[in-house]
């Protein structure tokens, strides 16, 4: 069949770039923005600190109380929003890494390994090396303050001096950091303990083991959570043990999945019922529905992220950062062995740890465990994770007091801006390479995951761009649906910007919340019966408000069609049964609404404007530029067309 070229008219950039972002994008973007609150709020508790201390500290140490009863819960400002507000920082952290090992990169635990274990040898070294710097003095007792990785500001530093378009990069990060905060709350707990009341810890392990009953009977109520979780709080904070503790259980107990198609089913009947007889029961239904579409970690992010990024961390900031820095202390820091160490332990222990345990566990694994990115890549997660801020001064105000305590709390302010300096020259060292030899230093060789499960056919398929093209976009669209109208100028933009890119549409009519969505694929199928599917594709998608029968045979008589077999191949809908094979593909590859895209094989998660799919396909290109065939290729014949021609 003949089309228009694809390039034509494709270059104007679309008025809505950016308006729709996707959780990961939504959340990169909350990371550094918060990531620069965090910062002001510590200059802030600095400057507070050095021009009126006593100010500083008779707020932070002012008692507050909460009685239940004769039950009273009494701690000062700073405790509170260490122990409390913090809670919900590690909440966040938790839901993070449960949503990578649900829907992430974690989803293949042979993944998870190297991580786990680079995050381990990431403790250990740094802990090795402050106990060097401070052996046989009581300032020992600060190895605990040197472990863990600032989650959020680390993925805020990364999100900022990285590159922009490895989410294997993100994901061995948090990994990694994660894991060093999970040991280090279990440090906190066992090692710096207020005072041991095992108690009331038997009764917090009985509140955990209500909530794993009560999430195994599958009640979905918040409210009940979060009764749960403060009565497990209470106790924890009873028993001795810092109760942040809380806040990352509840996270990684928080299970994270796509919408199936049958819950999106339910919520659109329920809205639909609503929209007939708008009743107070029937909104309450129609919310219910909609609620329960989204996994309740998907929810808990949503809502408490941006709190978490913004207001609590910033505030930890303010309460635990204020250093009265002059001469003396200065003069202090230079020989003290609290500040040495914590300094080289996050800015060399940290890095060399992570390293060296990569190295060792792929080769004796003989590769069977490698890191998912390159070693360039490996080696800025372990300079990143020098960034031990929040947990790191968390832990020291429980293991520290006094001049140890100020002079531990100044080596974590020097470390966390050597371990971001160190960060940026490792990325724009990278930044130097070749395109290929950037591309093996950032994403390495490791095989990236495939969420596509029907390989694409070009026997079957509907296909744009080069046959033999190294990267394929496949889009699961509607041709009813306004997003995908918002993203087609996007995707023809991408195939202007990139010579080498096949693009597939695979149908995926949501037939609940858009009418006549199956009659257009079903016209776009008679279309391509006689060589004309692209045209029919872009007349669709360009009027998306007149898709009746009327509509699409008078389309099809612009075309300058055959009439007849165009109206016989409706009447019969001879379509039907490729329609139905698109939308079962897109049931085992997960997808349920659209417009949903895959970039050779990999779902891609982040936004759909030109920035996001074109910092994708540069990522895909790099990938498989690694690959060996990839300089043999020859590359074949452009499409602009489908299959048919």
């Amino acid at each position: 069949m003949t089309s228009d070229n694809p390039h034509r008219g494709w270059s104007t950039r679309t008025a809505w770039e950016g308006r729709f972002n996707a959780p990961l994008r939504a959340f990169l973007r909350t990371e550094t923005g918060g990531a620069r609150v965090v910062l002001v709020a510590a200059v802030v508790a600095l400057v507070w600190a050095n021009l009126h201390v006593s100010s500083y500290e008779s707020i932070w140490s002012t008692s507050l109380s909460v009685r239940l009863g004769d039950w009273p819960v009494s701690h000062d400002l700073r405790t509170w929003v260490n122990s409390g507000l913090m809670t919900f920082f590690f909440l966040v952290a938790g839901l993070e890494l449960r949503r990578e090992f649900d829907i992430g990169e974690l989803r293949e635990r042979r993944r998870l390994t190297l991580p786990m274990l680079a995050g381990f040898g990431g403790m250990i070294v740094p802990i090795g090396v402050y106990l060097a710097i401070n052996a046989g003095q009581p300032t020992a007792a600060g190895w605990g303050a040197v472990m863990a990785t600032d989650t959020a500001l680390a993925l805020g530093a990364l999100a900022v001096f990285g590159p922009r378009f490895s989410d294997r990069l993100r994901g061995f990060l948090l990994t990694v950091a994660v894991v060093d905060d999970l040991v280090a709350i279990a440090v906190l707990a066992i090692a710096y303990p207020a005072h041991f009341a095992p108690t009331a810890l038997l009764v917090a392990a009985g509140i955990f083991g209500v909530v794993l009953l009560v999430r195994a009977w599958g009640v979905r109520a918040g409210p009940i959570y979060a009764l749960l979780g403060v009565a497990a709080w209470v106790a924890v904070s009873e028993s001795g043990v810092d109760p942040v503790v809380v806040g990352l259980v509840m996270g990684l107990l928080a299970y994270a999945y796509d919408p199936g198609r049958n819950e999106l089913q339910w919520a659109s009947d329920q809205f639909r019922l609503f929209r007939e007889q708008p009743t107070p029961q029937l909104a309450r239904m129609a919310q219910a529905g909609l609620t329960s579409a989204l996994s309740p970690n998907e929810r808990l992010q949503s809502l408490y992220h941006p709190w978490a990024s913004y207001v609590i961390v910033p505030l930890f900031a303010l309460a635990n950062v204020g250093v009265v820095i002059d001469g003396e202390l200065l003069a202090r820091a230079m020989t003290s062995p609290v500040t040495l160490g914590v300094v080289a332990a996050y800015v060399v222990g940290k890095p060399a740890g992570i390293m060296a345990t990569s190295w060792l566990v792929a080769r004796l694994s003989g590769n069977r465990f490698r890191p998912p990115v390159g070693w360039v890549a490996v080696a800025g997660v372990g300079t990143v994770s020098g960034i031990g801020f929040t947990v790191a001064l968390l832990i020291a105000t429980h293991a520290l007091h006094g001049p140890a305590l100020d002079e531990a709390k100044f080596g974590i302010l020097v470390a966390t801006v050597g371990a971001s300096v160190i960060t940026w020259l490792v990325f724009r060292s990278a930044a130097r390479l070749s395109p290929t030899r950037r591309a093996r230093a950032l994403l390495g060789v490791a095989e990236g995951i495939v969420d596509l499960r029907l390989p694409v056919d070009p026997e079957r398929d509907h296909m744009r761009g080069s046959l033999d093209a190294p990267v394929t976009v496949v889009e699961y669209g509607d041709f009813e649906c306004p997003y995908c109208g918002q993203a087609e100028p996007v995707v023809r933009e991408l195939l202007a910007d990139f010579a080498n890119v096949r693009y597939v549409w695979r149908h995926l009519p949501l037939t609940d919340v858009h009418p006549h969505a199956q009659l257009a694929a079903e016209a776009a199928e008679a279309a391509g019966e006689q060589g004309a599917f692209w045209e029919m594709h872009d007349l669709l998608l360009a009027n998306q408000d007149a898709l009746n029968p009327a509509d699409v045979l008078g389309y099809a008589e612009r075309l300058g069609l055959e009439l007849d077999p165009f109206r016989e191949h409706m009447v019969k809908r001879m379509g039907v049964d490729r329609i139905a094979e698109d939308v079962e593909s897109a049931d085992l590859s997960g997808v349920t609404g659209t417009p949903t895209f895959f970039i050779n094989g990999r779902r891609h998660h982040g936004a759909y404007d030109i920035t996001a799919l074109s910092a994708a396909v540069k990522a895909a290109f790099a990938s498989v530029k690694l690959q060996p065939e990839y300089h043999r290729r020859d590359p074949g014949p452009r499409l602009e067309g489908g299959p048919e021609s």
